[in-house]
């Protein structure tokens, strides 16, 4: 394992390798995707540790949507069954040590909301375990607490540092889960200007989607149900490309986990690339 130091218009190479992969094989990129959101789902109504477990299961589920990309670099089949990848196919320390990162990232995510509480007294993180006001969605949103959502936000930066490559560091390189979340940290610090461009292209793309439609179904005087009908589909196809790009970060950042050239993915740097 070696990091790559890259400068920051690495983020734009990373934003289109996403999209470029996510078109290599879009239909079972948003089967895997399905598949986790119907997986998740029914975990989180389980009594009393379906709120928690699905956190705690999100490092195992990171590996296998990263073995997704790779398999479809290599033009191998993927099925949604993939996702279990990280605790299957790596043997049973590798297993314990995806749990370990979870229990990690639950007591993390826990901090995050517990902050957020001193300024809205626990409103946002009801809304999250689902114990917020029932209601139709204009009534869920005007529950937040804006500042609340920004304290969330900046308190969750250190912690999508310390876990965006600790899952597949510990599965692909067997780094030990404390030394995976401290070299995860130092991989993005070190990038961080990269990070900054990815982040603010994927923001930009999401907001554009999201408000050009919306504006669309205005004009064309299109009803609310009809409207969340477009959105939807439309929101679920730039968070698949997303999470798609999660791999071309890692792939920029530490390189190969093989030297076999079908791993690898393509440049894309320049502009007919």
């Amino acid at each position: 394992m070696h990091l790559i130091e890259v400068p920051a218009k690495t983020g734009y190479v990373w934003f289109r390798q996403g999209v470029w992969l996510f078109r290599r094989n879009p239909l079972a990129f948003l089967t895997v995707f399905f598949a986790y959101l119907f997986a998740m789902t029914l975990i989180s109504r389980l009594p009393v540790v379906g709120p928690v477990l699905p956190l705690l299961l999100i490092p195992g589920v990171a590996v296998g949507f990263m073995a997704a990309c790779r398999n479809t670099i290599a033009k191998k089949p993927v099925w949604p069954t993939v996702l279990v990848d990280g605790f299957r196919s790596y043997g049973q320390i590798v297993a314990r040590r995806l749990l370990v990162l979870g229990v990690a990232y639950v007591v993390a995510m826990g901090v995050v909301f517990a902050l957020s509480a001193l300024v809205d007294d626990g409103v946002l993180l009801n809304l999250m375990i689902g114990n917020g006001p029932a209601g139709d969605p204009e009534t869920i949103a005007a529950s937040f607490n804006p500042l609340a959502v920004l304290v969330a936000m900046a308190c969750y930066i250190p912690v999508a540092m310390l876990f965006w490559f600790a899952p597949i560091l510990v599965a692909w390189h067997d780094v030990p889960p404390a030394k995976a979340l401290f070299f995860s940290f130092i991989g993005c610090w070190r990038n961080r200007g990269a990070f900054v461009l990815y982040g603010a292209l994927w923001i930009g793309v999401a907001l554009a989607v999201s408000f050009g439609l919306s504006a669309l179904m205005q004009v064309l005087g299109v009803g609310q149900e009809m409207a969340l009908a477009v959105l939807m589909p439309a929101s679920i196809l730039v968070t698949t490309a997303l999470y798609c790009s999660f791999y071309a970060t890692y792939r920029g950042c530490f390189g190969l986990q093989s030297e076999d050239p079908a791993d690898d993915i393509p440049d894309l740097s320049g502009p007919t690339a």
